[in-house]
This record gives C-alpha cells, structure tokens and sequence, in this order.
C-alpha cells in the first residue's frame, strides 16, 4: 500500500480551535492576547490610535466593566464616601453615649472622703474650733446600730442623734465667726455656700446649735480653695464636732470651718479617700434629713456621763437642760444612745418633754428655751459638687 508524500504547500488558512487568531501572516489580523501580561501589539508592529484603554485602540477595553461608574476603583470609594462617614460618626456617637452613661451610673458611687473627728479635712476654711470631747466621743457611742444600708436617712429631730457634754460647747461659735468674717473670700465663699449674704454670717452662726455626731454621717462638705468653695462628698466621724440648724441639719464642721450641705444621691459603694478610721463601714454611715417644722431644742446624750439633756436651738451649753432618757418605758430606744431610725420628725424635737430630773441626772432648774435671734437659716439647695 503506497501513500501519497505530504504536499509541499503549506495550509492556506488559520487553524481552528483556540489557536485561531494567532497564525503568522499580514493577513490573520490583530493578535490577540490570552493572558494579561502579553503585549497587545506584538514587538516592532505600530500602536493602534488611541492607545490601550481608549476607543479605537487594543488591548484592554474602551470603557469601564459593567457595574463600575468611570474611573475604575476610585470612583466607587468616593461614591461610597458619604456611606462610610455615616458608620463613623454613629460609631463615635454610640462611643460617647457610653462613656456619658457609665460616668452617670457611677457618679453617685465616685469616691468619697473620709474625715475622722478631730483632722483638719480637705481644704480647711479655718482653723479648727472644735473643744469638748470629740475625739473621746468617736470610741463611746453606747448602742449606736448598724444600719441597714447606706441609703439610710435618720430626721434631725430624733433625739439621741447628736451628743454633746452637758453645760459645755462642741465649738466656739465666736471664735468661728472671727475667723470666718476676718478673711472678705472665705466669707464670700462660706456665705454662698449655705445661700446666705456675707453680712449675715455672724447672726447666722450665732442661731446654729453646738453638737457632736453620734452615727458616721453623709454630708456634702465645702473646702475653701483658689478663692473658692469647692463642694464634694464626705463621710464625717462619729464624735465630729458640728453646728446644726433649727431643722437638725448640719450646716458648719467646727474642725475646719467648711459649710456643710445635704450629701448626694449614692449609688453603690464610692471609693473611700483620705483618713479613715477601724470602725468604718459605708454600709453603717447615714444622712440626716430636715426635721417638718422648726425645732426649739434638741434633745442629746453625753457618752462620758451617760446623762440625757435638752439644749435650746442655737444654745451652746449654758442653757442645757437634764431630762429623763426619751421613750423611757416603750420600745422607742432599747439602750442608752441609740437613735432610734426614721423617727417621725415633730415640732419641739419629736418627743414629749420628761420630768425635770430623773436618777441618772442631779436636779436642774428649767430653762424657756429661747428661739433664735436671728432670721431662719434659708433652705438648702441641691447639693453640689
């Protein structure tokens, strides 16, 4: 069997297949790419017009795909701008909310500073006037109970809440006003601290009564600094020496001269700065809230001698009064010194008035109590920081 030789000619057309395209000769037309990194236009051959990219040229094509606004990636970053700008200022937004709603849910908690009876405390206004038994009082407080959670209130008219020593001051109300009135800022700052004038400090002091703290007590005390007084929460020591108001408020720390104020709102357990004492529990401490009506006298207990007293509003020890311990004979107060709590507050103190003398106390001849010569001291506004 004989085959024919292979002819001589070559195929006179392009082959098929995915070859096509790429055959040699002028006639095969433009060359076209199968991968990216070749050349559109094979080596030494002319450019097409217009150039890669552009309309009558090769290679890549004249428009963007479909889809893409021109100008490729960059023209979809910029239309998606606004888009991405929205995300980041709700993120930032929702980050600041945050931060604002922890800082208010832990306001109230913050910190707190503890002042024990006889230290000078944070930015003293004065110096200290406070004499008596202070430190001597913070160790006897017979009966004083714990209380049932820091958010405890206890009325400025319940009898036994403050202490004192009988005929003798806690402070040395002139001494206190010499020292407040010789300094025209401090004065300025006292005054506007407790919303009264400058002028009306020495009457205004003058009608405040002189005690002890008898229960760590939440106050919201007032340093003097850069002029100024600057409020912030304070726990004040059992046994602290204190001026009180015809409501039962305490309004002056004898220790330092700060004016006082209602404490804030707390919640949870503030952190405890500044000098602390062994028997301090936040859970124990109280707030003393105003008694209804003005009160004409206060009726106190002296942990040294163990006597009950009445003493005038804005007395100061020379018109105290021996009486017969408070609710003697009912379940009012089970034991020397113990206040008892949430007292309901009553014109003239919130108890009925015993008989002059009692075994515990030698004989004392009644005294009218006086009221105050000055003006009632304006109401306290909403504690400050």
């Amino acid at each position: 069997m004989t085959s024919e030789p292979p002819s001589e000619q070559g195929p006179t057309g392009p082959p098929s297949g995915p070859l096509a395209g790429h055959g040699g000769g002028p006639s095969s037309g433009a060359p076209e790419p199968t991968r990216p990194d070749w050349p559109s236009t094979p080596p030494g051959a002319p450019a097409a017009p217009g150039g890669p990219g552009r309309p009558g040229g090769t290679g890549e094509p004249s428009g963007p795909p479909p889809g893409e606004p021109p100008g490729g990636g960059q023209g979809r970053w910029w239309s998606s701008a606004p888009r991405v700008a929205l995300l980041l200022g709700a993120l930032v937004a929702a980050a600041a909310l945050t931060i604002f709603f922890l800082r208010q849910s832990g306001a109230g908690a913050g910190e707190v500073y503890l002042q024990p009876a006889t230290a000078d405390g944070q930015d003293p206004f004065t110096r200290s006037t406070a004499q008596g038994y202070s430190a001597s009082a913070a160790q006897a407080a017979p009966g004083t109970p714990p209380s049932p959670g820091a958010g405890r209130t206890v009325p400025g008219s319940t009898p036994g809440l403050y202490g004192g020593s009988y005929s003798a001051p806690s402070c040395d109300v002139e001494r206190q006003i010499g020292y407040l009135t010789a300094d025209g800022s401090k004065a300025n700052a006292f005054a506007g601290a407790l919303g009264i004038e400058p002028a009306q400090i020495p009457g205004y002091v003058r009608a405040l009564t002189s005690v002890q703290l008898r229960l760590d007590t939440r106050v919201t005390d007032h340093g003097f600094k850069d002029g100024a007084a600057t409020g912030f929460q304070a726990v004040l020591q059992k046994g602290t020496a204190v001026l009180v108001d015809d409501r039962g408020m305490p309004r002056v720390r004898c220790a330092c001269g700060d004016p006082l104020g209602p404490p804030s709102p707390a919640n949870g357990t503030p952190k405890a700065r500044g000098g602390g004492w062994d028997s301090y529990r936040w859970e124990n401490t109280v707030a003393v809230t105003p008694a209804d009506a003005p009160l004409t006298a206060l009726t106190l207990y002296d942990p040294t001698s163990g006597r009950w007293f009445e003493r005038p509003a804005g007395g100061t020890g020379d018109t105290d009064r021996a009486v017969s311990r408070p609710g003697t004979g009912s379940s009012q107060s089970s034991a020397p010194g113990t206040p008892p709590p949430n007292t309901s507050p009553s014109t003239g103190g919130g108890y009925s008035t015993p008989p002059a003398s009692s075994p515990s106390a030698p004989p004392a001849t009644p005294v009218t109590p006086t009221p105050p010569t000055a003006p009632p001291p304006p109401a306290y506004g909403p504690a400050h920081r």
